[in-house]
């Protein structure tokens, strides 16, 4: 555990020098779990936006965007349920006065049996060498075996009683499990009460005549009360689906681990609308579909698993999360649920206006069946940072640190750097800026020996350094280092844009899929 959580330090002091992201009112020592994107963090997060929304959007000539308002009709959230559902449990520790998601710690619980499991894996793997059978051992061996299936009962046991409300066995599995409190390991705790995360705020002039409203906990409303709109005016025909980024906010009873869990957040969404009876068909269809987009990454398959929901929320028949292998353990990145026809019904029923479509296939008419898909943009920006921030130990025995980020994610693409400060080698780097910045973002980069250069870039996670020596006045070829393997190549200047191309280009990525 203390190595998981030096690696998480790592990541946040790393994201911190190197310009992805801060604090919130850091000079007014902070707001809890708000953070800001730095000139880095906001171009990383901007490209992988982007990657999810060519990736869904473009490439599909059956999903179009949406862009809608923040600010909703509070009648919204009635017919929704999260004026009335929308909480976590949550529990308070009598003697160190800090409050925990109920849920959380019992799924830290849980996490702790997964790491004895994969310690145990990596002591027999070590023991058998090339003969180890992972998916074997994982199904054989008694202690592992116990592990899981202690872990799977104590999950099943919690979403069966959150399901019921039954908060005081909630309770008592935690003592049961004598869980502490993480900061003092006191087990003095208070009953499990349930917590609106909604953030109330004003819509009027005078307080006489304000309207009550809320900050929106999800995108996904905006998608169905718009769901008519969309649907005539782009003559959409089902299967369709509508596709929106945008930020959300939730009170979050412990926002924790940086920006994995934060009160204000930016979501990826789409929402698939099917005919009644298609939905587990297309639930299984978008598991599968959003699972490559990850793998398309090449973040390493081991680092995604699928886990299917014990305790289902009230409108959906199936749901499953992709859990993305994160520095404090396996935890979820995206969502992937059958909504059934709750969303549209309920809001049919709160308004009085149809949300129907007409299937010209069947001469019917019927509320069509949802499927989500649903990734929050801040997790997937942990997701990629924190696995791709490494330490390696070089040849000659120094180490460097490495941030190895997906090239068609990378902030700036290259780092121009001229050997020397003189003999026309900057002007000769610049013109080389000037030509690249059209199509890339790139960097120049004077200060420091020239090795000090390429560990600033390494560590800020640029795929290239591109360098203007002597030579290049003569042959007008420029030394292009990569960044991952630290190679060398001597290329002409004006065949630098097509290499660079070919290496960050989003086509060579999304094609993996």
């Amino acid at each position: 555990m203390a190595n998981q959580d030096d690696q998480f330090k790592k990541v946040v002091s790393h994201a911190k020098e190197y310009g992805y992201v801060f604090q919130s009112s850091e000079i007014y020592d902070g707001l809890s779990a708000v953070y800001d994107y730095a000139q880095n963090g906001v171009e990383l997060k901007k490209n992988i936006r982007e990657y999810w929304w060519k990736a869904m959007v473009q490439m599909n000539e059956n999903i179009v965007g949406l862009d809608a308002a923040i600010f909703m009709h509070p009648t919204v959230w009635k017919a929704s349920g999260h004026v009335d559902a929308f909480s976590d449990p949550l529990i308070d520790n009598k003697d160190s006065k800090k409050r925990y998601r109920a849920d959380v710690l019992i799924e830290d619980y849980v996490g702790k049996l997964d790491t004895k499991i994969e310690k145990e894996v990596a002591k027999a793997a070590k023991r058998f060498g090339e003969s180890f059978n992972k998916e074997e051992f994982l199904a054989t061996n008694d202690r592992v075996v116990g592990y899981k299936e202690k872990g799977d009962a104590i999950l099943k046991r919690m979403g069966q009683s959150l399901e019921k409300e039954d908060l005081a066995d909630v309770k008592l599995l935690i003592e049961e499990l004598e869980i502490g409190c993480p900061l003092s390991g006191s087990k003095n705790w208070t009953d499990v009460k349930q917590f609106n995360l909604m953030f109330g705020t004003k819509l009027g002039a005078s307080a006489d005549t304000a309207m009550d409203l809320y900050l929106r906990p999800e995108t996904a409303q905006g998608i169905f009360v718009n769901f008519s709109n969309v649907q005539k005016t782009g003559r959409m025909k089902i299967p369709f689906g509508i596709a929106q980024t945008g930020k959300a906010f939730r009170n979050e009873i412990v926002a924790r681990q940086f920006i994995f869990r934060m009160r204000e957040f930016e979501q990826m969404e789409m929402q698939f609308f099917v005919r009644p009876g298609t939905q587990k068909e297309w639930y299984e269809q978008w598991k599968e579909t959003r699972l490559k987009w990850h793998l398309s990454l090449g973040m390493g398959k081991d680092n995604y698993r699928f886990h299917d929901h014990d305790k289902l929320a009230h409108y959906a028949d199936a749901a499953a999360d992709i859990e993305f292998k994160f520095p404090f353990g396996f935890k979820e990145l995206e969502g992937i649920h059958s909504r059934t026809d709750f969303d549209l019904k309920a809001h049919e029923e709160h308004s009085g206006k149809k949300l129907q479509y007409f299937d010209p296939e069947i001469n019917e008419h019927y509320v069509p069946y949802v499927v989500e898909t649903s990734i929050g943009l801040d997790r997937m920006f942990l997701a990629v940072f924190s696995n791709s921030l490494q330490e390696e130990e070089l040849e000659n025995g120094s180490t460097r640190t490495v941030l190895k980020l997906p090239s068609v994610l990378a902030p700036t693409k290259a780092a121009i750097l001229p050997l020397v400060k003189k003999d026309g080698l900057p002007e000769v780097a610049r013109k080389i800026v000037e030509d690249l910045k059209w199509d890339f973002n790139v960097a120049y980069d004077e200060k420091d020996a020239v090795g000090r250069r390429y560990r600033r870039q390494d560590a800020a996670g640029t795929p290239f350094c591109i360098t203007v020596d002597h030579d290049t006045l003569n042959d007008d070829s420029v030394t292009i280092r990569y960044r991952d393997t630290m190679e060398q190549k001597r290329v002409k200047i004006s065949d630098l844009k097509s290499i660079i191309k070919e290496d960050v280009d989003i086509r060579n990525w999304l094609m993996k899929m």
